[in-house]
């Protein structure tokens, strides 16, 4: 049996993304520690109950500051050489770079990444943008050049990577249906037959939030009694909404506004429409294939990542980025006719069962690591 360190960027992220990942390791007998950079003990006992153990590691999450990363570096390196893994299977950006390079530098046999979506380095056209699109890329080079394998979660990403020459000739390339969605912890239930939607994401402009709201404000003439749900909280991000924005969606009643939540399913059984007009370069949204799961009709932009969990016109609509008037436009054809909405939101949960069944994910990740 082998040893396994998953790396991950955030502590929940391991239990609510990974968590039956981990689980089905450690059920087929492997020795699985799952490291993130909070101390947190309730995390670490949630993890321990499914035979999983837990080591932090420092991280900053965000922002490209040479000194942090290279003492992130460095503790992944010391960590690894502690723990004597056999794989070392890490996902996000900064852990996918430092934990791939210090796994290499610390002699791990078989090295596996995760790329979860581009994200904002290779997004936008600025100077700034375009710096650290440059960097991310050098990064990426560096650390994937002994990988035995790469997860891409959608065909658009593992293009990108091919065309940046970014991936050693021999690393295998896997694609798979995102991180998955356990079908039966996240059961289809009933829909409500009034007009409601629901965005779930950070508050980042290219994750299509000023879109959202701009839709709302427009349907809101139309249909006074529609309601627009929002759940996220302000990134540290540059592209990040402003409160002063949020502040006045909320003050003119154009959206209904939750603030950060744990667990989003009551929030999604109370919406009949789900929504995320995002730009922001995904892998595959968590939030859609938890809509997809219980059954509501979908409408998201058609770019990376979001495309693919749309069936057009069968299980929900895809509009161009930034199109207010064709998010308009799609939001209003279910907003007016309820059958239809009750055909889609069959048709997402049919969806969720065939492609994104966390077990069938699973098995492809755990098949290409030899697990």
């Amino acid at each position: 049996m082998a040893r396994v360190v998953v790396l991950g960027s955030y502590g929940k992220s391991l239990t609510l993304f990974r968590g039956a990942m981990l689980r089905e390791m450690a059920a087929r007998g492997h020795d699985v520690v799952a490291c993130a950079p909070e101390e947190d003990a309730a995390l670490s006992a949630s993890l321990a109950e499914i035979g999983v153990s837990y080591e932090s590691y420092p991280l900053k999450r965000t922002g490209l500051n040479p000194l942090t990363d290279l003492k992130t570096l460095r503790q992944l390196y010391h960590l690894l050489r502690r723990l004597n893994p056999d794989v070392v299977l890490s996902y996000t950006i900064k852990p996918v770079i430092y934990g791939s390079i210090a796994a290499r530098l610390s002699g791990v046999n078989t090295i596996a990444a995760m790329v979860t979506g581009l994200g904002y380095a290779f997004s936008g056209t600025s100077p700034r943008r375009r710096m650290l699109s440059a960097v991310a890329k050098g990064l990426y080079r560096t650390a994937l050049r002994r990988a035995r394998v790469v997860y891409f979660q959608n065909p658009d990403d593992q293009a990108a990577f091919e065309s940046f020459k970014l991936l050693n000739r021999r690393t295998e390339r896997v694609l798979i249906n995102g991180s998955g969605i356990d079908v039966d912890q996240y059961s289809q239930r009933p829909l409500p037959p009034e007009g409601r939607c629901l965005l779930v994401a950070r508050l980042l402009g290219d994750k299509g939030v000023r879109e959202y709201a701009a839709a709302a404000k427009l349907l809101k003439q139309r249909y006074p009694e529609a309601e627009f749900h929002l759940i996220g909280w302000i990134d540290d991000n540059p592209n990040a909404i402003t409160q002063t924005e949020l502040d006045q969606w909320i003050a003119e009643g154009t959206l209904v506004y939750h603030g950060k939540v744990d667990d989003v399913r009551p929030y999604l059984e109370h919406a009949s429409i789900y929504v995320l007009p995002s730009y922001y370069p995904e892998g595959t949204p968590r939030t859609i294939l938890e809509a997809l799961a219980l059954g509501r009709p979908i409408v998201t932009a058609d770019t990376p990542g979001c495309r693919e969990t749309v069936r057009h016109e069968a299980n929900g609509f895809l509009v161009p980025p930034r199109d207010v008037a064709a998010l308009a436009a799609a939001l209003d054809r279910l907003l007016s006719d309820a059958e239809l909405r009750l055909r889609m939101g069959r048709e997402s949960r049919a969806l969720a069962e065939e492609k994104y069944d966390v077990r069938k994910v699973n098995r492809q990740i755990l098949a290409a690591l030899g697990l």
